[in-house]
């Protein structure tokens, strides 16, 4: 196999920038309120709550429980995000692309760079101010051999895959 032009991971960040920031914000919300058994804003009702259905539990340990409850969904899709991005990877060599996917069970895709018809890439507005982009490639027909969401630096990967195969055709 040849050397290695182009080796990248889509990007946690860069795929989910909305649903990431949020996550974090949610994970320090959680452990704050976990932490300090306290939840903003909601202190009367949240006092009155356990009283009124002659529940036991002090409003502090409760609030402890939902923070540890929110801290940890978010930090549960924090880990499945970034793990669903570590386990793809691209690679393109100079006679090939070779995407991989998957953890327990891999697929591999290989493309000849002679057979290449079309690549495309696709930038939203916040793909563009992070630096990434989708990557959809047509061979032959009209359906994509391979479409990847949120590589970083997609027109590098466009300039190399367009070298290399102008000069293996």
């Amino acid at each position: 196999m040849s050397e290695v032009l182009y080796e990248a991971h889509p990007s946690v960040w860069r795929m989910r920038p909305l649903g990431t920031l949020i996550a974090w914000l949610l994970l320090a919300a959680g452990l704050y309120i976990g932490l300090t058994g306290e939840l903003p804003y909601l202190e009367t009702l949240y006092a009155s709550f356990p009283a009124a259905h002659g529940w036991s539990i002090q409003p502090s340990t409760l609030g402890r429980y939902a923070g540890y409850g929110i801290a940890a969904i978010s930090a549960f899709n924090l880990l499945r995000w970034w793990l669903a991005g570590l386990v793809d990877r691209l690679e393109i060599h100079s006679n090939e692309i070779l995407w991989t996917h998957g953890l327990l069970a891999k697929n591999y895709t290989e493309i000849n760079m002679g057979s290449i018809r079309t690549v495309r890439v696709h930038q939203s507005l916040m793909q563009r101010m992070l630096g990434a982009g989708d990557l959809v490639i047509f061979t032959t027909g009209d359906e994509p051999e391979l479409a990847v969401r949120g590589l970083p630096r997609p027109d590098e990967i466009r300039e190399h895959i367009r070298q290399h195969a102008s000069a293996s055709s």
